[in-house]
């Protein structure tokens, strides 16, 4: 974890906007244990100092978002021609609803591998250094990414996707002084006895209810998150450990050969940093990320330019089914995040009611 909270940006349109959520969560917590005493600040500060950076466990995921159910039946990579949806959209789509049980080893930044056991089948992020894969044992299809150099130093998105510590530190990203962080009681999680850190907004323009975060007290690696939503009495989202082993993995988990008969994709990763860097010595007027940010903490939105969104999205006839019309677009709406496509192609998402979306489509 960081010492200073990063800021939640978003790198592609539905699957980090609507999956701002996709790693949300928490199991429920075990027995309640008694632990000594802390403040809040002594809390946030065990987070923030944690240095654990090599683990294997078991993450279980819930969740209580009312999104439809989308086919990912569809190669690794490959868009799925039953509904338009590009399978890494409809696969975080996928992940959102109902419950999901993974295996999650991970080694420094660039190594990391993800399990997600399906039923009768197993679908795999792995990452050994710039090498990425992604497989789907029921297809037997893969997809080989290649990141851009320079970039074994950093977590790539897709293999963090499933930790509770990356989940806890978006939240934390979005404390303001207004928001009201409390100590809850003790429990225990996958074996181990945590704090229960509780953040509540301060603020009418978000969807967020509350979040529950359980921190272990030898280490202050997040063990779970418990994401209640406005108005809402069952928790939205819930993931964390139910196993958990601070143990270095085998460097064998992170090597990836495709089975025989197996249909490979290559792709190679554009560096967005250079793209960020190329862009900021243009015109003013030209935006030097990829996103534009609205607001801030809790009511925070992103905006995506028009050509920033997949095409695919955009044709999806199951995103037309699904989504509303309103005015100015057609809303995706679930009960943590809120996304706006707007008539001309761009997109506005955050954990905000419509209205909020509506003003930064606007530029109000």
């Amino acid at each position: 974890m960081t010492r200073v909270w990063k800021r939640w940006l978003p790198a592609a349109v539905v699957p980090a906007v609507v999956a701002g959520g996709a790693v949300l969560g928490t199991v429920q917590a075990g027995a309640a244990t008694d632990l000594p005493d802390k403040t809040p600040q002594e809390v946030l500060e065990m987070v923030a100092d944690s240095s654990v950076r090599s683990l294997s466990g078991t993450v279980e995921q819930t969740s209580e978002l009312g999104l439809p159910q989308l086919p990912t039946d569809s190669p690794a990579g490959e868009s799925d021609a039953s509904s338009g949806v590009p399978s890494g959209v409809a696969s975080a789509l996928e992940l959102l609803g109902g419950s999901h049980t993974a295996r999650v080893y991970l080694d420094g930044h660039s190594q990391a591998r993800v399990q997600v056991m399906d039923r009768l089948a197993e679908r795999d992020v792995i990452r050994n250094g710039r090498d990425v894969w992604l497989y789907s044992s029921k297809q037997n299809a893969a997809t080989h990414l290649i990141l851009p150099e320079g970039s074994e130093s950093e977590g790539y998105h897709g293999d963090k996707a499933w930790t509770p510590e990356d989940l806890a530190e978006h939240f934390l990203s979005s404390v303001e002084p207004s928001t009201e962080v409390t100590v809850g009681s003790d429990s225990e999680v996958a074996g181990r006895a945590a704090y229960e850190l509780v953040l509540t907004p301060d603020s009418s323009e978000t969807l967020v209810g509350s979040v529950s975060i359980a921190v272990d007290s030898e280490t202050g690696l997040p063990l779970s998150v418990d994401v209640e939503a406005r108005g809402q009495d069952a928790p939205a989202f819930e993931v964390g450990f139910t196993e958990l082993s601070l143990e270095t993995p085998s460097d064998d988990l992170f090597n990836f050969t495709p089975p025989p008969g197996a249909t490979v994709t290559e792709r190679v990763v554009e560096d967005h940093h250079a793209k960020h860097a190329k862009h900021a010595k243009g015109d003013r007027g030209e935006h030097s990320k990829d996103y534009v940010k609205y607001g801030s903490g809790w009511e925070t939105v992103i905006g995506l330019p028009a050509d920033e969104v997949p095409p695919e999205l955009m044709d999806s006839p199951l995103i037309a089914e699904t989504a509303q019309e309103v005015d100015g677009g057609r809303l995706l709406s679930s009960a943590l995040v809120n996304v706006l496509v707007t008539d001309d192609g761009r997109v506005f998402a955050g954990s905000v009611p419509l209205e909020q979306l509506q003003a930064a489509a606007e530029g109000r």
